[in-house]
């Protein structure tokens, strides 16, 4: 029995000192609370720091980005139609008054084909009694200016005249011909 007692008086005294170790163990709950509420803390301040970087990536390289591409399209558009398109106020794309394209039945047609820089060939018939204005309404309309584009024949090589009160027959084309469109020699 006496020995019952001194490991009771053991335990007793050694009570005091597990419970401290226990308590040291266990976090406190306040703390833990704390520390999810840093958490939040930093990881607000790291999304608003991302916030921040994402719009100055859409400010300082998109946006420049897109600006450019609008600047170099904006630019070709005016190569393509001219000076006199910028300093004019312009027509809408397509509206160019072409007749409509006769059936392939009809009598006095020819059909012209546009060979392009681009080297797309462009079909279309046309009345022989026609303006020899209309070929060069057709081809502002694909989207060669006459400011910086030419017809002529294919073979021989010459440019084709188009004077204003001329008929598709008088500037020669009596039969299918096939024109090109060329760059005209830009003079500085």
């Amino acid at each position: 029995m006496a020995s019952r007692g001194i490991v009771g008086l053991f335990l007793l005294s050694a009570l005091p000192l597990l419970c401290l170790e226990l308590r040291r163990g266990i976090p406190d709950l306040e703390e833990e609370e704390n520390n999810e509420k840093r958490q939040k803390l930093v990881r607000k301040k790291q999304q608003e720091a991302q916030s921040e970087k994402a719009s100055r990536y859409i400010e300082n390289v998109l946006k420049p980005h897109q600006e450019m591409k609008l600047r170099k399209l904006e630019e070709r558009f005016y190569q393509m139609t001219g000076e006199t398109w910028k300093l004019s106020n312009g027509h809408k794309l397509g509206v160019l008054g072409l007749p409509e394209e006769p059936p392939e039945t009809a009598e006095e047609i020819v059909t012209v084909a546009l060979r392009c820089p681009s080297g797309s060939v462009l079909r279309r018939r046309f009345l022989k009694s026609c303006s020899s204005r209309v070929l060069l309404d057709w081809m502002m309309k694909i989207g060669y200016h006459t400011s910086r584009y030419s017809l002529s024949t294919s073979f021989p090589r010459r440019p084709l005249e188009v004077e204003g009160g001329w008929s598709l027959q008088d500037t020669g084309i009596t039969m299918d011909t096939v024109l090109i469109v060329e760059e005209k020699e830009q003079s500085n």
